[in-house]
């Protein structure tokens, strides 16, 4: 990567408050280190056979570096709609183009100490065998069915957040 290319922490974001309307902008590393709400999107992943794409975050990642998480996504840029940045990163973390639009399921406001993002859930069916990850944003991926997903939870490190919409999406949101 050369300096002329912009970096993750430099990419701009929509502000939100507790109702997720707009109220400014800023820098990704800013919203970060100032615990500003923003957007995120978070996207189940389904095979053919209704597996659940689920991968290890590389270790250099901003937020939760190094996690398993059972959902690919990111950050809503700027301007940027829920629908488009959830195409958007699914394509991306799973190195698949032409994916359908991913379903909409629900919104939820995720909060943490220093943290918090309105983030919205999707799920999109893909190709297992088309599947050709970031190696920039995943370090480890496979398909696990649900049951081998619920045997995991407790002995895997997951980010946060993505447990939290799981939960959420185990509970009928």
């Amino acid at each position: 990567m050369t300096d002329l290319q912009p970096q993750p922490a430099d990419e701009v974001l929509d502000i939100v408050d507790e109702q997720d309307r707009v109220v400014g902008r800023a820098p990704r590393g800013e919203a970060y280190a100032r615990g500003l709400r923003h957007r995120c999107v978070f996207v189940r992943a389904r095979d053919a056979q209704g597996r659940i794409f689920v991968h290890r975050r590389t270790a250099h990642k901003l937020v939760f570096p190094s996690c398993y998480d059972m959902f690919v996504g990111g950050v809503v840029g700027a301007g940027e709609s829920y629908d488009e940045a959830a195409l958007r990163e699914a394509e991306e973390e799973l190195g698949v183009s032409g994916l359908p639009a991913p379903t909409p399921l629900f919104r939820f406001l995720y909060e943490a100490p220093g943290q918090s993002w309105w983030s919205a859930v999707y799920e999109v069916r893909c190709d297992a065998a088309a599947v050709s990850p970031q190696v920039a944003e995943v370090a480890w991926h496979t398909f696990l069915s649900e049951g081998e997903l619920e045997d995991r939870l407790a002995e895997w490190d997951w980010v946060p957040d993505g447990l939290a919409a799981y939960r959420l999406l185990r509970e009928g949101f």
